[in-house]
């Protein structure tokens, strides 16, 4: 993967979501996010207006909760995505092996099979029955990743959610799923439906440091 697109792969990317989450009553609520990922670990999400200052910032291993422009909590867990949509790419290997060790995918485990009709290959398992074991699916073609089973959060490794990264679009060198489904217990739990992408946009170079969340202009704006 990191070797078919190293200097490559889009630096920066910005996107509108439109997230649709299901509560397990039923409920379900629709709001829309703005997000910004920087190359190799930096997400950040505004949860709606941007002018409201609330959002989270994603590392590798690390969350910071900002509300109404300040750091209100951090985490030390980070965004699963980030090392298989990014990092993976523009990072050397051992950085990223390290950033997903608290998933515990078995990397001794592989097998090909296809998903949606394309060949793909399975890290983490052996078999198409096994729906539990940590493993991430990645499209043969493209070297891009399809679908991950995996704890949202390390430290509850039992409870693993199915995640489908569809609708791949071309981005800037590099690929973006502008659908994303989350499932758990067999049931969509959130649907994230991106627009408005843009690759290699510039950003201020405080864009991603919580303690700044409200000093630097925002993209959106």
């Amino acid at each position: 993967m990191r070797a078919a697109y190293l200097g490559k792969w889009f630096k920066t990317v910005t996107f509108q979501q439109q997230t649709i989450q299901t509560h397990p009553n039923g409920v379900t609520d629709t709001t829309t996010w703005y997000e910004a990922l920087k190359s190799p670990d930096r997400l950040r999400i505004d949860f709606g207006d941007p002018k409201n200052g609330n959002g989270v910032v994603y590392t590798a291993d690390s969350l910071y909760v900002v509300r109404s422009g300040k750091v209100t909590r951090t985490a030390a867990s980070g965004n699963p995505f980030l090392p298989f949509v990014a990092g993976v790419y523009d990072q050397p290997l051992e950085t990223t092996l390290r950033q997903i060790q608290p998933y515990k995918f078995d990397l001794s485990k592989l097998y090909t099979t296809t998903w949606e009709g394309r060949p793909t290959y399975v890290a983490g398992s052996l078999s198409a029955s096994d729906t539990t074991s940590p493993q991430f699916w990645i499209d043969q073609e493209r070297l891009i990743v399809v679908r991950m089973i995996v704890p949202l959060n390390p430290a509850t490794p039992a409870d693993v959610a199915d995640i489908r990264l569809e609708d791949y679009r071309p981005v800037a060198g590099g690929w973006l799923a502008v659908l994303v489904e989350i499932m758990h217990g067999g049931q969509v739990i959130q649907k994230e439906q991106y627009s408005d992408w843009r690759g290699n946009v510039e950003l201020p170079a405080d864009f991603f440091v919580a303690a700044k969340w409200s000093d630097v202009p925002h993209w959106h704006h």
